[in-house]
């Protein structure tokens, strides 16, 4: 199990933020190399993700393309998959804009 640094956000740090119950699910089937619909979406903001602080393994085998393979999980459940994809990623959005919000008054 990894122990964050400092600079390092922890999951608990994540609560209350907007979507963050489907992104720490996201994150904890992505280190488990399930890649089910809320991993994919946490697949799409790695970079960002990083860059703010939340650990992601450099080993995590993330799909080549994450939003193609959200869009097909989501097809797979939903009937107007284009509809949620576009949702999940607004949510997407606005938890990564939070996040940054939180980390700029900590800091």
């Amino acid at each position: 199990m990894h122990e964050p640094t400092s600079l390092e956000v922890t999951e608990a740090e994540l609560a209350g933020l907007p979507g963050a119950e489907r992104i720490t699910i996201g994150l904890r089937d992505l280190r488990a190399g399930d890649h089910t619909a809320e991993a994919c979406l946490v697949a799409c903001a790695t970079v960002r993700l990083r860059s703010l602080g939340v650990f992601l393994p450099a080993d995590l085998g993330l799909p080549e393309e994450p939003e193609l393979m959200l869009y097909k999980a989501l097809g797979q459940v939903h009937e107007d998959a284009y509809y949620r994809y576009n949702s999940l990623r607004q949510e997407l959005d606005s938890f990564l804009a939070s996040l940054q919000a939180r980390r700029s008054r900590l800091a």
